[in-house]
Protein backbone atom coordinates (compact mmCIF):
# COMPACT_ATOMS: atom_id res chain seq x y z
CA UNK A 1 0.00 0.00 0.00
CA UNK A 2 1.49 3.39 -1.02
CA UNK A 3 1.86 6.70 0.94
CA UNK A 4 -1.23 8.16 -0.33
CA UNK A 5 -3.50 4.82 -0.42
CA UNK A 6 -2.48 4.91 3.16
CA UNK A 7 -3.14 8.64 3.51
CA UNK A 8 -6.85 8.13 1.80
CA UNK A 9 -7.63 5.34 4.46
CA UNK A 10 -6.46 7.09 7.78
CA UNK A 11 -8.99 9.65 5.93
CA UNK A 12 -12.08 7.81 5.59
CA UNK A 13 -11.46 5.96 8.99
CA UNK A 14 -11.17 9.73 10.53
CA UNK A 15 -14.12 10.53 8.35
CA UNK A 16 -16.56 7.79 9.66
CA UNK A 17 -15.54 8.21 13.24
CA UNK A 18 -16.27 11.73 13.13
CA UNK A 19 -19.63 10.73 11.27
CA UNK A 20 -20.68 8.61 14.36
CA UNK A 21 -19.62 11.19 16.35
CA UNK A 22 -22.39 13.71 14.48
CA UNK A 23 -24.78 10.85 14.93
CA UNK A 24 -24.51 10.45 18.78
CA UNK A 25 -23.61 13.98 19.77
CA UNK A 26 -25.75 16.00 21.44
CA UNK A 27 -26.47 15.83 25.70
CA UNK A 28 -23.28 16.09 26.61
CA UNK A 29 -22.12 19.57 24.54
CA UNK A 30 -25.83 20.68 25.03
CA UNK A 31 -26.24 20.80 28.50
CA UNK A 32 -22.91 22.04 28.90
CA UNK A 33 -23.04 25.17 26.93
CA UNK A 34 -26.90 25.72 27.65
CA UNK A 35 -24.90 25.66 31.79
CA UNK A 36 -23.75 29.05 29.80
CA UNK A 37 -26.85 30.56 30.00
CA UNK A 38 -27.93 34.46 31.07
CA UNK A 39 -27.18 33.64 35.03
CA UNK A 40 -23.57 32.82 33.63
CA UNK A 41 -22.79 35.39 31.05
CA UNK A 42 -23.46 37.66 33.76
CA UNK A 43 -21.00 36.09 36.24
CA UNK A 44 -18.73 35.43 33.89
CA UNK A 45 -18.65 39.32 32.87
CA UNK A 46 -18.99 40.88 36.28
CA UNK A 47 -16.18 38.06 37.29
CA UNK A 48 -13.93 39.87 34.51
CA UNK A 49 -15.00 43.34 35.70
CA UNK A 50 -14.36 42.83 39.27
CA UNK A 51 -11.22 40.62 39.21
CA UNK A 52 -9.92 40.92 35.74
CA UNK A 53 -8.12 38.68 34.75
CA UNK A 54 -6.82 36.76 37.86
CA UNK A 55 -9.53 34.44 38.20
CA UNK A 56 -9.27 32.79 34.85
CA UNK A 57 -7.31 29.72 36.75
CA UNK A 58 -9.94 29.00 38.59
CA UNK A 59 -12.26 28.52 35.66
CA UNK A 60 -10.13 26.23 34.10
CA UNK A 61 -9.82 24.00 37.13
CA UNK A 62 -13.93 23.81 36.26
CA UNK A 63 -12.77 21.36 32.90
CA UNK A 64 -12.28 18.42 34.49
CA UNK A 65 -14.68 18.68 37.52
CA UNK A 66 -17.44 19.58 34.74
CA UNK A 67 -16.92 15.95 32.88
CA UNK A 68 -16.64 13.85 36.30
CA UNK A 69 -19.53 15.33 37.52
CA UNK A 70 -21.75 14.99 33.81
CA UNK A 71 -19.85 11.83 32.66
CA UNK A 72 -21.73 9.63 35.77
CA UNK A 73 -24.83 10.88 33.56
CA UNK A 74 -23.56 9.19 31.16
CA UNK A 75 -22.72 5.83 31.89
CA UNK A 76 -26.43 6.14 34.47
CA UNK A 77 -28.73 6.63 31.71
CA UNK A 78 -27.38 4.49 29.25
CA UNK A 79 -26.75 1.72 32.11
CA UNK A 80 -30.35 1.83 33.47
CA UNK A 81 -32.22 3.56 30.91
CA UNK A 82 -34.00 5.70 33.83
CA UNK A 83 -33.37 9.39 34.06
CA UNK A 84 -32.43 10.92 37.38
CA UNK A 85 -35.40 11.38 39.10
CA UNK A 86 -36.64 7.60 38.14
CA UNK A 87 -32.89 6.72 39.22
CA UNK A 88 -33.30 8.50 42.88
CA UNK A 89 -36.49 7.39 43.75
CA UNK A 90 -35.88 3.63 42.76
CA UNK A 91 -32.37 3.84 44.73
CA UNK A 92 -33.44 5.57 47.76
CA UNK A 93 -37.26 5.90 47.86
CA UNK A 94 -39.89 8.36 47.86
CA UNK A 95 -38.63 10.56 50.58
CA UNK A 96 -35.31 11.59 49.21
CA UNK A 97 -36.84 11.15 45.67
CA UNK A 98 -39.41 14.02 46.39
CA UNK A 99 -36.42 15.98 48.56
CA UNK A 100 -34.31 15.51 45.21
CA UNK A 101 -37.02 16.91 43.08
CA UNK A 102 -38.38 19.58 44.87
CA UNK A 103 -34.71 20.73 45.15
CA UNK A 104 -34.96 20.72 41.48
CA UNK A 105 -37.79 22.40 40.53
CA UNK A 106 -36.72 25.17 43.29
CA UNK A 107 -33.61 25.97 41.42
CA UNK A 108 -35.32 25.23 37.72
CA UNK A 109 -37.70 27.96 38.32
CA UNK A 110 -35.54 30.95 39.81
CA UNK A 111 -32.60 29.57 37.25
CA UNK A 112 -35.10 29.90 34.30
CA UNK A 113 -35.96 33.51 35.52
CA UNK A 114 -32.80 34.64 35.02
CA UNK A 115 -33.21 33.18 31.84
CA UNK A 116 -35.93 35.33 30.93
CA UNK A 117 -34.16 38.37 32.66
CA UNK A 118 -31.12 37.57 30.52
CA UNK A 119 -32.84 37.12 27.29
CA UNK A 120 -35.04 40.42 27.70
CA UNK A 121 -32.49 42.80 28.49
CA UNK A 122 -30.23 41.80 25.94
CA UNK A 123 -32.97 42.64 23.23
CA UNK A 124 -34.01 46.09 25.19
CA UNK A 125 -30.16 47.05 24.38
CA UNK A 126 -32.02 46.97 20.78
CA UNK A 127 -35.14 48.46 21.18
CA UNK A 128 -37.55 45.43 21.87
CA UNK A 129 -39.62 45.76 24.69
CA UNK A 130 -39.33 43.07 27.56
CA UNK A 131 -43.29 41.60 27.01
CA UNK A 132 -42.77 41.08 23.05
CA UNK A 133 -39.52 38.87 24.05
CA UNK A 134 -41.19 37.09 26.27
CA UNK A 135 -44.19 36.44 24.01
CA UNK A 136 -41.75 36.08 21.20
CA UNK A 137 -39.36 33.37 22.69
CA UNK A 138 -41.95 31.23 24.49
CA UNK A 139 -44.06 31.07 21.21
CA UNK A 140 -40.53 30.10 19.61
CA UNK A 141 -39.36 27.87 22.53
CA UNK A 142 -43.24 25.85 22.14
CA UNK A 143 -42.25 25.22 18.70
CA UNK A 144 -39.03 23.84 18.90
CA UNK A 145 -39.86 21.29 21.57
CA UNK A 146 -43.49 20.43 20.16
CA UNK A 147 -42.46 18.71 17.11
CA UNK A 148 -42.54 15.11 18.75
CA UNK A 149 -38.99 14.36 17.64
CA UNK A 150 -36.22 14.71 19.77
CA UNK A 151 -33.31 14.53 16.89
CA UNK A 152 -35.10 18.20 16.01
CA UNK A 153 -34.71 19.52 18.94
CA UNK A 154 -31.21 18.24 19.40
CA UNK A 155 -29.79 19.70 16.25
CA UNK A 156 -31.81 23.02 16.92
CA UNK A 157 -30.13 23.19 20.34
CA UNK A 158 -26.54 22.49 18.65
CA UNK A 159 -26.91 25.51 16.42
CA UNK A 160 -27.68 27.51 19.12
CA UNK A 161 -24.66 25.84 20.67
CA UNK A 162 -22.63 27.37 17.97
CA UNK A 163 -23.47 30.52 18.10
CA UNK A 164 -23.02 31.01 22.12
CA UNK A 165 -19.11 30.92 20.41
CA UNK A 166 -19.54 34.37 19.18
CA UNK A 167 -17.87 35.77 22.72
CA UNK A 168 -14.56 34.38 21.18
CA UNK A 169 -14.32 36.95 18.42
CA UNK A 170 -15.54 39.28 20.68
CA UNK A 171 -12.40 38.98 22.83
CA UNK A 172 -9.91 39.40 20.09
CA UNK A 173 -11.33 42.74 19.20
CA UNK A 174 -10.73 44.59 22.42
CA UNK A 175 -7.44 43.70 21.77
CA UNK A 176 -6.37 41.63 25.43
CA UNK A 177 -2.44 41.99 26.26
CA UNK A 178 -1.79 38.04 25.97
CA UNK A 179 1.31 38.48 28.57
CA UNK A 180 -0.89 40.07 31.08
CA UNK A 181 -4.08 37.52 30.32
CA UNK A 182 -1.11 34.35 30.59
CA UNK A 183 0.78 36.16 33.89
CA UNK A 184 -2.07 36.73 35.85
CA UNK A 185 -4.78 34.47 34.63
CA UNK A 186 -3.07 31.04 34.47
CA UNK A 187 -1.30 31.25 37.67
CA UNK A 188 -3.55 30.56 40.60
CA UNK A 189 -4.33 33.61 42.66
CA UNK A 190 -6.68 35.15 44.99
CA UNK A 191 -7.20 38.74 43.79
CA UNK A 192 -8.27 40.65 46.86
CA UNK A 193 -7.41 38.15 49.43
CA UNK A 194 -9.76 36.11 50.95
CA UNK A 195 -12.89 37.78 51.69
CA UNK A 196 -16.80 37.47 51.31
CA UNK A 197 -17.11 38.58 48.27
CA UNK A 198 -14.24 36.37 46.51
CA UNK A 199 -16.06 33.05 48.08
CA UNK A 200 -19.61 34.39 46.44
CA UNK A 201 -17.81 34.67 43.04
CA UNK A 202 -16.11 31.04 43.49
CA UNK A 203 -19.34 29.94 44.40
CA UNK A 204 -20.98 31.70 41.47
CA UNK A 205 -18.79 30.46 39.16
CA UNK A 206 -18.78 26.81 40.12
CA UNK A 207 -22.99 27.15 40.44
CA UNK A 208 -22.89 28.32 36.84
CA UNK A 209 -20.57 25.78 35.67
CA UNK A 210 -21.97 22.84 37.41
CA UNK A 211 -25.68 22.93 38.55
CA UNK A 212 -28.41 20.44 40.00
CA UNK A 213 -30.61 20.31 36.92
CA UNK A 214 -27.82 19.56 33.97
CA UNK A 215 -27.79 15.69 36.10
CA UNK A 216 -31.37 15.86 35.55
CA UNK A 217 -30.85 16.93 32.17
CA UNK A 218 -28.29 15.33 30.62
CA UNK A 219 -29.45 11.86 32.24
CA UNK A 220 -33.13 11.94 30.83
CA UNK A 221 -31.38 13.25 27.00
CA UNK A 222 -29.56 10.11 27.43
CA UNK A 223 -32.51 8.07 27.58
CA UNK A 224 -34.50 9.71 24.96
CA UNK A 225 -31.99 9.57 22.74
CA UNK A 226 -31.92 6.36 23.00
CA UNK A 227 -28.31 5.65 23.93
CA UNK A 228 -26.81 2.37 24.56
CA UNK A 229 -23.69 0.93 26.60
CA UNK A 230 -21.59 0.62 23.49
CA UNK A 231 -22.20 4.93 22.92
CA UNK A 232 -20.67 5.55 26.59
CA UNK A 233 -17.33 5.83 24.91
CA UNK A 234 -18.82 8.40 22.27
CA UNK A 235 -21.06 9.97 25.25
CA UNK A 236 -17.53 10.83 27.57
CA UNK A 237 -16.28 12.24 24.59
CA UNK A 238 -19.47 14.86 23.41
CA UNK A 239 -19.28 15.74 27.66
CA UNK A 240 -15.53 16.51 27.58
CA UNK A 241 -15.92 18.22 24.64
CA UNK A 242 -19.06 20.33 25.85
CA UNK A 243 -16.94 20.87 29.52
CA UNK A 244 -13.88 22.62 27.41
CA UNK A 245 -16.11 24.76 25.43
CA UNK A 246 -18.15 26.06 28.30
CA UNK A 247 -15.06 27.25 30.09
CA UNK A 248 -12.99 28.32 27.29
CA UNK A 249 -16.11 30.71 26.47
CA UNK A 250 -16.58 31.80 29.87
CA UNK A 251 -12.58 32.58 29.89
CA UNK A 252 -13.34 34.56 26.60
CA UNK A 253 -15.98 36.69 28.48
CA UNK A 254 -14.07 37.23 31.50
CA UNK A 255 -10.79 38.18 29.08
CA UNK A 256 -13.50 40.95 27.21
CA UNK A 257 -15.01 42.74 30.75
CA UNK A 258 -11.39 42.51 32.45
CA UNK A 259 -10.11 44.06 29.25
CA UNK A 260 -12.80 46.80 28.70
CA UNK A 261 -14.62 47.49 32.26
CA UNK A 262 -12.09 47.02 34.84
CA UNK A 263 -13.00 48.00 38.50
CA UNK A 264 -16.58 48.48 37.08
CA UNK A 265 -19.39 46.85 39.25
CA UNK A 266 -21.28 45.07 36.86
CA UNK A 267 -24.57 43.78 38.05
CA UNK A 268 -25.87 41.99 34.66
CA UNK A 269 -24.76 41.05 31.52
CA UNK A 270 -26.77 43.28 29.71
CA UNK A 271 -25.16 46.46 31.69
CA UNK A 272 -21.69 44.96 30.55
CA UNK A 273 -23.02 44.87 26.83
CA UNK A 274 -24.23 48.52 27.40
CA UNK A 275 -21.21 49.64 28.39
CA UNK A 276 -19.17 47.87 25.82
CA UNK A 277 -21.36 49.48 23.49
CA UNK A 278 -19.33 52.75 24.61
CA UNK A 279 -16.19 51.44 23.35
CA UNK A 280 -16.94 49.37 20.77
CA UNK A 281 -20.46 48.91 19.62
CA UNK A 282 -19.23 45.32 17.58
CA UNK A 283 -18.47 44.01 20.88
CA UNK A 284 -21.13 45.27 22.87
CA UNK A 285 -23.50 43.64 19.83
CA UNK A 286 -21.95 40.54 20.60
CA UNK A 287 -21.95 40.30 24.21
CA UNK A 288 -25.78 40.96 23.71
CA UNK A 289 -26.26 38.77 20.98
CA UNK A 290 -24.89 35.78 23.27
CA UNK A 291 -27.02 36.92 26.11
CA UNK A 292 -30.08 36.28 24.26
CA UNK A 293 -28.52 33.12 22.61
CA UNK A 294 -27.61 31.84 26.20
CA UNK A 295 -30.76 32.44 27.85
CA UNK A 296 -33.29 30.62 24.87
CA UNK A 297 -30.44 27.84 25.22
CA UNK A 298 -30.59 27.67 29.01
CA UNK A 299 -34.43 28.21 29.18
CA UNK A 300 -35.17 25.09 26.88
CA UNK A 301 -33.04 23.02 28.50
CA UNK A 302 -33.75 23.78 32.32
CA UNK A 303 -37.65 23.11 31.24
CA UNK A 304 -37.21 20.15 29.40
CA UNK A 305 -35.03 19.15 32.52
CA UNK A 306 -38.17 19.63 34.75
CA UNK A 307 -40.40 17.96 32.55
CA UNK A 308 -38.47 15.09 32.04
CA UNK A 309 -38.29 14.34 36.38
CA UNK A 310 -42.16 14.92 36.49
CA UNK A 311 -42.81 12.47 33.67
CA UNK A 312 -40.52 10.10 35.36
CA UNK A 313 -41.77 10.41 38.60
CA UNK A 314 -45.54 10.77 37.70
CA UNK A 315 -45.29 7.90 35.09
CA UNK A 316 -46.76 10.03 32.13
CA UNK A 317 -45.33 9.54 28.82
CA UNK A 318 -42.24 12.16 29.08
CA UNK A 319 -40.33 11.33 25.63
CA UNK A 320 -40.08 14.51 22.70
CA UNK A 321 -40.20 11.73 19.89
CA UNK A 322 -44.16 11.46 21.71
CA UNK A 323 -46.85 13.81 20.13
CA UNK A 324 -48.93 16.20 22.36
CA UNK A 325 -51.79 14.36 22.85
CA UNK A 326 -49.55 11.34 23.71
CA UNK A 327 -47.97 12.93 26.54
CA UNK A 328 -50.16 15.98 27.57
CA UNK A 329 -48.66 16.76 30.92
CA UNK A 330 -45.04 16.44 30.17
CA UNK A 331 -45.63 19.34 27.06
CA UNK A 332 -47.83 21.43 30.00
CA UNK A 333 -45.49 21.20 32.70
CA UNK A 334 -42.73 22.66 30.16
CA UNK A 335 -45.38 25.64 28.87
CA UNK A 336 -46.43 26.22 32.16
CA UNK A 337 -42.49 26.70 33.56
CA UNK A 338 -41.87 28.58 30.69
CA UNK A 339 -44.89 31.05 30.89
CA UNK A 340 -44.65 31.77 34.68
CA UNK A 341 -40.92 32.44 34.67
CA UNK A 342 -41.61 34.40 31.92
CA UNK A 343 -44.53 36.74 33.98
CA UNK A 344 -42.32 37.48 36.73
CA UNK A 345 -39.43 39.33 34.10
CA UNK A 346 -42.71 41.91 33.45
CA UNK A 347 -43.63 42.57 37.13
CA UNK A 348 -42.55 46.08 37.99
CA UNK A 349 -39.56 46.91 40.11
CA UNK A 350 -38.64 43.35 40.63
CA UNK A 351 -35.18 42.51 42.15
CA UNK A 352 -34.25 40.98 38.99
CA UNK A 353 -30.26 41.04 39.21
CA UNK A 354 -30.47 40.10 42.95
CA UNK A 355 -31.99 36.52 41.75
CA UNK A 356 -29.55 36.59 38.39
CA UNK A 357 -26.74 36.58 40.89
CA UNK A 358 -27.74 34.81 44.20
CA UNK A 359 -29.75 31.89 41.89
CA UNK A 360 -25.59 30.68 40.72
CA UNK A 361 -25.33 30.71 45.03
CA UNK A 362 -28.18 28.92 45.48
CA UNK A 363 -27.76 26.48 42.75
CA UNK A 364 -24.12 25.27 44.38
CA UNK A 365 -25.29 25.23 47.76
CA UNK A 366 -28.00 22.57 46.94
CA UNK A 367 -25.36 21.09 44.48
CA UNK A 368 -22.95 18.51 47.16
CA UNK A 369 -26.43 16.45 48.02
CA UNK A 370 -27.57 15.91 44.11
CA UNK A 371 -23.79 14.88 44.02
CA UNK A 372 -23.89 12.15 46.82
CA UNK A 373 -27.10 10.82 45.44
CA UNK A 374 -25.26 10.10 41.76
CA UNK A 375 -22.01 8.78 43.01
CA UNK A 376 -24.40 6.44 45.41
CA UNK A 377 -26.30 5.16 42.48
CA UNK A 378 -23.15 4.33 40.36
CA UNK A 379 -21.87 2.37 43.22
CA UNK A 380 -24.36 -0.02 42.72
CA UNK A 381 -22.88 -2.64 41.04
CA UNK A 382 -26.29 -4.56 40.49
CA UNK A 383 -27.56 -1.84 38.79
CA UNK A 384 -25.08 -0.51 36.69
CA UNK A 385 -22.75 -3.68 36.65
CA UNK A 386 -19.46 -3.21 35.03
CA UNK A 387 -20.06 0.76 34.61
CA UNK A 388 -20.00 1.61 38.26
CA UNK A 389 -17.50 3.98 39.59
CA UNK A 390 -14.05 2.83 40.12
CA UNK A 391 -12.02 3.77 43.01
CA UNK A 392 -10.42 6.73 41.61
CA UNK A 393 -13.85 7.82 40.28
CA UNK A 394 -15.16 7.78 43.62
CA UNK A 395 -12.37 9.76 45.02
CA UNK A 396 -12.49 12.39 42.42
CA UNK A 397 -16.31 13.04 43.16
CA UNK A 398 -15.93 12.85 46.81
CA UNK A 399 -12.86 15.81 46.82
CA UNK A 400 -15.38 17.93 44.20
CA UNK A 401 -18.33 17.29 47.16
CA UNK A 402 -16.23 18.30 50.29
CA UNK A 403 -14.42 21.17 48.32
CA UNK A 404 -18.15 22.64 47.12
CA UNK A 405 -19.52 22.38 51.14
CA UNK A 406 -16.19 23.40 52.69
CA UNK A 407 -16.36 26.59 49.91
CA UNK A 408 -20.01 27.22 51.20
CA UNK A 409 -19.38 26.96 54.82
CA UNK A 410 -16.63 29.61 54.54
CA UNK A 411 -19.01 31.47 52.48
CA UNK A 412 -21.54 31.19 55.19
CA UNK A 413 -18.81 31.82 57.97
CA UNK A 414 -17.94 35.29 56.09
CA UNK A 415 -21.48 36.49 55.87
CA UNK A 416 -22.14 35.98 59.71
CA UNK A 417 -18.57 36.90 60.38
CA UNK A 418 -17.33 39.64 57.76
CA UNK A 419 -14.13 40.47 60.17
CA UNK A 420 -13.36 36.91 60.98
CA UNK A 421 -11.28 35.94 57.82
CA UNK A 422 -9.01 38.70 56.30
Amino acid sequence: MNFFSKLYYLFRKAWKAVRLYLVLAGPGIVVMVADNDAGGITTYAATGAKYGYHLIWFLLILIPIAYYVQEMTVRLGAVTKRGHAEAIFDGFGAFWGWFSLLDLMIVDWLTLVTEFVGMTAALAIFGVPPWLTVVAVTLLMAVIVLNGRYWTFEKLALLFCVLNLIYIPGAFLVHPSVQDVVHQGLIPNLAGGLNGQLFFFLMANIGTTIAPWMLFFQQSAVVDKGMLEKDIPWGRFDTLLGSIVTVVVAVFIVIVTGTVLPGIDIDSASQAAAELMKTDRYVGAFLAIGLFDAGLLGAICISLASSWAFGEIFGWAHSLNTRIREAPWFYATYLLMLVTAGLVVLIPHAPLVLITLFVQVIAVTLLPAALVFLILLLNDRTAVGEYCNTPAQNLVGGCIVVSIVILSTLYGITVMFPNLIH
